[in-house]
């Protein structure tokens, strides 16, 4: 059984409804998830996909007090999982989500998934891609 760790900041709760629905999406596709904020992931290594969910803040960057550090002392163990991104957004066009998935790239982390975005509130359209992605990750 795959094992994935679904990893979030969510400072609305939009990004955390995202979450939860890819946690469903793997559920359901028969994976064994946990469903964990920022502050509560300590290694990941037992697990074989990772999905991440932050938010736009600011200039349309990744949360830097809680999220980014996490990131960053997890990103050495992401090459060879399967990895993907999910986040809102209230504003602009998706940079932040640009500029994460190049973040990916340059650290050698391949995405396994189409990255999902959804403004504001996810609707209906984005929580069926959660779902997706949750689902794809444990294909």
């Amino acid at each position: 059984m795959n094992k994935l760790a679904v990893l979030y900041w969510s400072g609305t709760g939009n990004t955390q409804t995202m979450a939860e629905a890819v946690a469903e999406g793997a559920k359901e596709a028969g994976a064994d998830v946990s469903l964990l904020t920022c502050a509560e992931v300590k290694d990941i290594s037992a697990f074989d996909a990772v999905a991440l969910g932050c938010p736009a803040m600011g200039a349309e960057e990744l949360e830097d007090s809680e999220f980014l550090p996490m990131l960053e002392s997890i990103e050495p163990t992401l090459p060879g999982k399967k990895v993907a991104l999910f986040g809102s957004y209230g504003w602009g066009d998706g940079e932040w989500m640009r500029t994460w998935e190049a973040r990916c790239e340059e650290k050698g982390i391949t995405l396994s998934a189409a990255s999902v975005m959804a403004n504001e509130a996810p609707d209906d359209d984005a929580t069926a891609a959660c779902r997706a992605l949750g689902a794809e990750l444990v294909k």
